[in-house]
């Protein structure tokens, strides 16, 4: 039986290479999405396995992919021929991995292979979504048009993360810096009052008791620490490895309190701005949904596509499904309805981006307004709790001589 190489998406969102053994290239793609694995490109396997052109090269940037899909299509349209352009802007890119893949897709396209069968082979370069659109692309007569719409998705994908980046920065640095002092404080500060706690000869406050056990903690048991820290984080990398753990985690940060909605608000523009590209560029939408889900990076909503998919295979509609899950607000649903009925759907998904993306630029941006002060109580509570549990012995002493 023939063996076929693979690169593909599973549902979770993650790539996929590997050989898979069956009767013709058609049954090892079936046998692939009975496994709950979106396949890119299937070859037979006709030599040995280091033999094979595999890119170890690091992700291109959004910046960099960006231009390169503007500068694609202004080319194409200019009327040079695919071939040279990708070699053209092989020698012009700033990029490294790009630079060096386009070089190997340009031999590729000399040799007459699709330009979307050379980008399936680069998986680490080349989004799932990217691929199927430059395919809907080739298949329609209008490339540039695509590329056009490709880089605009890229844009605006890039702004929202941003946003969120600019929003969850500050926090995370104010929250390992208030880390750092307090073990300094606890390490450091602490074990000089030990000394003279023990003259007081008297029970110490609580929180005293408490700030003196995590100091001797550190300061003796350090390895302990550093022990359990491995620990944690070995299984949380294992357990990642588990469907149920994975949809736990999503479905917590959904519902996290303050970044929750950040994060919902995000992953619905992503899901709209995605969707809406697939579908204006002639993608069917049962395979457009196979890709949302496994590009929109959350196993909760990846759920909600998989039974809307299930729904328009037995003849129900999009917003049925969606509007049976709380994770999509009811402005979702009914803009996805009225773009049902209208058949005007890739409108109506670039709409509720629109409006999203918007959201989300908003609510970062009060929500860095709002954390800034609140990351600086923070730190102060928890140097000032410290600090009132040092000097709480003192004051009981004071209280006993008077």
């Amino acid at each position: 039986m023939p063996a076929y190489v693979y690169v593909a998406w599973s549902r979770d969102g993650k790539r996929k290479r590997g050989v898979k053994k069956a009767q013709n290239e058609q049954a090892a793609i079936l046998a692939l999405r009975e496994e709950g694995i979106y396949a890119i490109s299937v070859k037979e396997q006709t030599d040995v396995w280091w033999k094979h052109d595999i890119y170890f090269g690091s992700k291109v940037k959004t910046r960099d992919f960006t231009a390169f899909c503007r500068q694609l299509a202004t080319l194409i349209r200019a009327g040079v021929a695919l071939v040279e352009s990708v070699k053209i802007l092989a020698r012009q890119s700033e990029s490294k991995p790009l630079r060096q893949t386009l070089e190997q897709m340009s031999a590729s396209l000399a040799e007459g292979q699709a330009f979307s069968a050379t980008t399936a082979e680069h998986p680490d370069v080349f989004p799932m979504m990217f691929i199927h659109m430059v395919r809907a692309g080739e298949v329609a007569g209008n490339l540039d048009e695509i590329l056009e719409r490709i880089a605009y998705f890229f844009e605006r994908e890039y702004e929202t993360r941003e946003k969120i980046k600019s929003a969850l920065t500050y926090p995370i640095v104010v929250g390992i810096v208030a880390v750092l002092v307090t073990v300094f404080l606890l390490v450091k500060i602490v074990p000089t009052f030990i000394g003279v706690f023990a003259s007081f000869h008297q029970e110490l406050p609580l929180p005293t008791r408490i700030v003196l056990a995590a100091s001797g903690i550190l300061e003796h048991a350090w390895w302990a620490v550093i022990v359990s820290v491995i620990g944690f984080w070995g299984a949380h990398r294992y357990l990642k490895t588990k469907r149920f753990y994975l949809r736990f985690l999503d479905r917590m940060k959904l519902y996290t309190p303050v970044f929750g909605v950040l994060i919902k608000k995000s992953l619905i523009a992503r899901l709209a701005r995605t969707m809406s590209s697939l579908i204006t560029s002639a993608v069917p939408i049962l395979e457009a949904i196979d890709i949302v889900r496994a590009v929109v990076g959350n196993t909760a909503i990846g759920d909600v596509l998989t039974k809307a998919g299930e729904s328009l295979q037995r003849g129900g509609t999009l917003s049925d499904a969606i509007g049976k899950s709380k994770l999509f607000p009811t402005l979702v649903t009914h803009m996805v309805a009225i773009g049902e009925e209208t058949g005007n759907l890739d409108f109506m998904f670039d709409k509720i981006a629109d409006f999203y993306e918007a959201e989300v630029s908003a609510y970062a941006d009060r929500l860095k307004a709002l954390i800034e002060p609140l990351m600086v109580i923070v730190l102060a509570v928890i140097v000032g709790t410290i600090v009132m549990a040092v000097i709480l012995p003192e004051f009981s002493l004071y209280k006993t001589i008077s």
